[in-house]
């Protein structure tokens, strides 16, 4: 789809890595690699929750930056960069998971061999749920709770709660990413929430969990 040249104009001015990515589509060496510099660990960490396999995060992040790459020639400024980026990262995570599925791999291998960060997971899971540590637990047996739980989500679910709560990303941009509408997207968020309770909440008669103060996944997305 053809860009207005007003909005192209609108982001170059407020969006300082679509000035970098115009750049890059200019063959400009240099600028490809500060983008690859500023989300490389960003969308390791996205990969290692929405991707198939968690210790083929690194691969997917640069089979990523490798379609930025490519198409680089075909580049217009008609969304902030970190939207087209993570729009590229989710096809690239689903195209990875139905490569998978075709060669029947199976993938709870990946569980004993999880390299992602446990603390991040739980530190997710725990504050969309809106449930908080009741004790003080050694940071590996909550995480493996809270991983547990969140594996339950759907992919869709995992990434639009990792959008809103590491990117910051308002409900239109995560929409935008998603190619989902701004309804959708409140839906996935509100549904996360629910599951992430009913996964966790067991833990809360244990003394693991208790319920939290505040519910922040209600404001999740806002600007």
């Amino acid at each position: 789809m053809t860009v207005s040249e007003s909005t192209a104009m609108r982001y170059q001015q407020s969006d300082p890595d679509v000035r970098l990515m115009l750049r890059v589509r200019d063959d400009d060496a240099g600028a490809f690699a500060e983008l690859v510099a500023r989300y490389e660990m960003r969308l390791i960490r996205l990969m290692q929750t929405i991707g198939p396999r968690r210790d083929l995060a690194e691969d997917l992040a640069q089979e990523t930056f490798l379609r930025v790459f490519r198409a680089r020639k075909s580049y217009e400024a008609g969304a902030k960069f970190s939207t087209w980026l993570f729009t590229i990262a989710g096809n690239v995570a689903r195209n990875s998971a139905r490569s998978l599925g075709r060669r029947k791999e199976v993938s709870e291998v990946d569980a004993s061999g999880n390299t992602s960060s446990p603390q991040l997971l739980a530190a997710t899971a725990l504050d969309a749920s809106g449930l908080m540590p009741g004790r003080l637990v050694e940071g590996d047996e909550r995480a493996e709770i809270v991983r547990a739980a969140v594996e339950t989500l759907s992919e869709r679910q995992r990434m639009a709660l990792m959008l809103s709560r590491f990117e910051n990303m308002s409900y239109q941009e995560i929409a935008d990413s998603m190619e989902l509408t701004t309804k959708a997207v409140k839906s996935l968020l509100s549904r996360a929430r629910v599951n992430l309770k009913e996964k966790l909440e067991p833990y809360i008669e244990s003394g693991l969990l208790q319920p939290a103060e505040d519910d922040e996944l209600k404001h999740t997305g806002d600007v």
